[in-house]
């Protein structure tokens, strides 16, 4: 059994494709264990308690230095000691020894094709608008495992998105989440809770047979 954790810091929609998945079994062998944000307000947290998932919060601002949050957060992660870390819209920096503990089972979703549209500054929305303003035809969502960069781990799964004629970001967004973000990222947990996924040569390999 893969026990999971996810980290999120908003609404919290990555996280509802997951648990649907588990719960409607197109993920297997899998569970929800711990849901952590950096904020009180996120949806994310009343999802996981509708759910029965049992859910922290730990922000950096309620500690004096961001060290001490860092030490706390690892803490709490171990506390939970999951198999896999899931960052679903998770926009607090990840701390070195946090992926050097967790390396290769730390997951993370981008909503673009990397490389393109991602590292520093690029998140959300901000990458919707930046492929509309360059002119892209086709953007989609990446699922990669997490490193000491910023978007550079081994990718696991990509899928395509076709941008239309009108697309506002709001628009697209919706889009290459409905169409590539849901489905990736439940189908890359199930992958790696079935032991398909490994990484040699600071490469993803899939085997989905």
């Amino acid at each position: 059994m893969l026990d999971v954790v996810v980290l999120v810091s908003g609404g919290g929609t990555n996280l509802q494709a997951i648990i649907d998945a588990v719960e409607s079994e197109s993920i297997t062998n899998t569970r929800i264990v711990g849901v952590i944000s950096n904020n009180k307000n996120a949806y994310a947290l009343t999802r996981a308690k509708q759910h029965g998932i049992h859910s922290e919060c730990i922000s950096p601002k309620d500690y004096a230095s961001r060290e001490e949050f860092n030490e706390r957060f690892l803490e709490k992660l171990d506390e939970m000691n999951p198999d896999l870390v899931v960052l679903a819209g998770f926009l607090v920096v990840i701390p070195p020894h946090m992926i050097e503990r967790y390396r290769n089972r730390m997951i993370n979703i981008h909503p673009s094709l990397i490389p393109a549209f991602c590292g520093k500054g690029f998140y959300g929305l901000k990458v919707h608008e930046a492929a509309l303003e360059r002119g892209v035809k086709v953007v989609g969502a990446t699922v990669h495992f997490v490193d000491e960069g910023t978007d550079t781990g081994p990718i696991i799964l990509q899928k395509a998105v076709e941008v239309q004629n009108g697309d506002t970001p709001e628009v697209l967004q919706r889009r290459v989440m409905e169409q590539a973000e849901w489905k990736i990222l439940p189908r890359a947990i199930d992958l790696i809770a079935h032991g398909k996924v490994s990484v040699t040569d600071g490469k993803a390999i899939v085997s989905e047979d």
